[in-house]
């Protein structure tokens, strides 16, 4: 008859597994040992970092900028863009060159009176020595120019909601007019090289907004637009901070 030795409160001193007594304390020890051999559990973490982007480009030897004349784009079957009665070139221009004065170290100057020869955007931009003219004599290193295209649009219409009576308590439905503004401004964003005519950079940017009122006048929404925009366009002259997520992971034990 096999027989168990019993220590304090009863608990077996020893195991008997096929004729071999294996001790308890080793029993525990492998426990341990089979926990900290299991796959540790992974936790993921958002954090929030500042990137540095570098101008999109090339300013070495570049000192100085000026924004040249952009071309108005007028939508099919209309006689004037929308919001014809806000100067959108003139508002841009404006725009453009107070962003370029604060957001970089470039010097703008100013065009004077630019008349020109052609409103065809991809031939204008084959007339190199029309933008060196213009580089010579408004002593600019880089031009700005392109096109504008701003559009104010009314979405306003129904919708169906739902709504419980407050006679019977029962639920249902009815049309309810829901006003709606849009304004959707495209600009073709295009860097020439003031000595040589050379285009250096072009590029499309497009901003979209849409506020839940008809009484939204055009400057607003033009300005909300613009505002949405203007880190991407400094960054075409300048290195700019851009703030993005990255998830990390960790090993939990």
């Amino acid at each position: 008859m096999n027989r168990v030795m019993t220590g304090v409160s009863g608990m077996p001193a020893a195991s008997s597994v096929s004729g071999l007594r294996v001790p308890v304390l080793a029993l525990v020890l492998l426990s341990f040992a089979a926990l900290a051999a299991a796959p540790a559990l992974r936790a993921e973490v958002d954090v929030k970092l500042k990137l540095p982007q570098r101008a999109k480009i090339d300013l070495r030897g570049k000192e100085s900028v000026a924004v040249a004349p952009f071309i108005v784009v007028t939508r099919e079957g209309q006689e004037s863009p929308a919001g014809r009665d806000v100067d959108i070139e003139r508002e841009f221009s404006r725009f453009l060159e107070k962003l370029l004065r604060r957001e970089t170290d470039l010097r703008v100057v100013e065009t004077g009176p630019v008349e020109l020869p052609t409103f065809d955007l991809d031939d204008l931009l084959t007339r190199r020595a029309f933008w060196e003219d213009l580089g010579a004599r408004a002593q600019a290193d880089l031009l700005v120019t392109g096109s504008l295209d701003f559009d104010v649009q009314d979405r306003s219409g129904y919708r169906t909601e739902e709504f419980v009576s407050p006679l019977d308590g029962r639920t249902y439905y009815r049309q309810v007019l829901v006003e709606q503004t849009g304004f959707e401004y495209d600009i073709l964003l295009i860097v020439v090289d003031g000595r040589s005519g050379e285009v250096l950079y072009r590029d499309n940017f497009k901003d979209f907004q849409n506020f839940q009122s008809d009484e939204v006048d055009a400057i607003s929404g033009m300005f909300e637009n613009l505002f949405a925009l203007q880190d991407r366009i400094v960054n075409v002259f300048t290195q700019k901070e851009v703030e993005a997520s990255r998830a990390l992971f960790t090993d939990i034990h």
